[in-house]
């Protein structure tokens, strides 16, 4: 099958476009799917960068995110008959094989249905950053209607899904970019305020939509530098919930604002094995399936390209300027 194989730990140029032996199903409860597409995330640039995890080495198949057919079943299979239509999160950190590829094999539990209304792009685009988006706002950060959440980098990948959770959920949304156009599209997606932080950042102008008071759920997709501003833009006895390492600060201001402080890494149940927490991820997609069909919740795709242009979707990314996802099709 054609695929993309990281040759060797290093920049985007080892992804080599090559045939790779086509997976079987080796297990009663697997499926095969044939990817029609394969969403790209930061998550992959940095494992080619650094390295594969489980402490394996190259060569491997990237990709979190892909969606497809159905087109085999191990005999216990239950949830899934030939032909449905899948999208799932699964593979590509250095065990499993991940969805830079025609094919791939995965258990079903790992899958779900597809939203209806979505096409295979959509929905290669979307399982990471939902299922990142609603953990860092509702599991971590306890967001409730009416309340206020600062959002950064609200025109991202993660950042424009949570715009559009958050608003569904009937929270005030207020999100940070660096550009009028980006402020645009944000809008767009519901936000109801946006600041643009070059050149002055963004605390004075978020504690003055919030009449000081700051806002009471502060999303950090960014930086720790980001981090550490968010504090004093966070209201007290609030909520600041972050995908990074915010390294060594200075949490003074922090605990006496009486902060909850959470971490939000959706990778962790692949990582660590822990399949009650996967079955939230995929409790998760199927709620959002629902809201995608309803017409509420879709992903922005800036980027479509052939499978053979992995190394290009990983340089767009690198550069910290793209907005929404970019997504191969296989």
């Amino acid at each position: 099958m054609q695929s993309i194989v990281m040759t060797a730990i290093g920049d985007a140029d080892v992804l080599k476009f090559q045939d790779s032996p086509e997976p079987d199903i080796t297990k009663s409860t697997q499926i095969k799917v044939k990817l029609a597409a394969a969403g790209v995330n930061p998550i992959d640039t940095k494992i080619r960068a650094n390295g594969l995890l489980y402490g394996n080495d190259p060569p491997a198949i990237l990709g979190c995110d892909g969606a497809g057919d159905v087109v085999d079943i191990g005999s216990a299979v239950s949830r899934f008959k030939l032909g449905d239509k899948v999208w799932f999160c699964h593979g590509g950190l250095g065990r499993e094989q991940g969805n830079y590829a025609q094919y791939n094999v995965l258990d079903e539990c790992y899958a779900s249905l597809m939203p209806h209304s979505y096409s295979y792009i959509e929905a290669a685009a979307s399982p990471l950053v939902f299922i990142t988006a609603w953990g860092a706002l509702f599991d971590r950060g306890g967001l409730q209607a009416g309340q206020t959440v600062l959002i950064h980098a609200g025109a991202g990948g993660v950042g424009h899904i949570a715009i559009q959770l958050a608003k569904i959920k009937g929270a005030r949304v207020i999100t940070t970019v660096s550009s009028e156009q980006k402020s645009d599209f944000v809008k767009s997606l519901g936000a109801d305020e946006a600041v643009i932080y070059h050149p002055h950042g963004f605390v004075d102008e978020v504690n003055k939509l919030t009449d000081y008071k700051g806002a009471d759920l502060v999303f950090d997709t960014v930086s720790p530098a980001v981090f550490k501003d968010s504090i004093q833009a966070t209201a007290h006895f609030g909520r600041l919930v972050t995908l990074l390492d915010p390294g060594a600060l200075d949490l003074a201001e922090a605990r006496v604002r009486n902060l909850l402080i959470g971490f939000e890494l959706m990778l962790t149940p692949m990582l660590k094995d822990l399949p009650e927490a996967r079955d939230k991820h995929i409790a998760i997609l199927n709620q959002c399936a629902v809201y995608a069909d309803q017409g509420r919740l879709k992903p922005h795709i800036s980027q479509l390209l052939p499978l053979k242009e992995a190394a290009r979707a990983h340089k767009l990314i690198e550069t910290r300027h793209t907005s929404g996802k970019i997504v191969l099709t296989v």
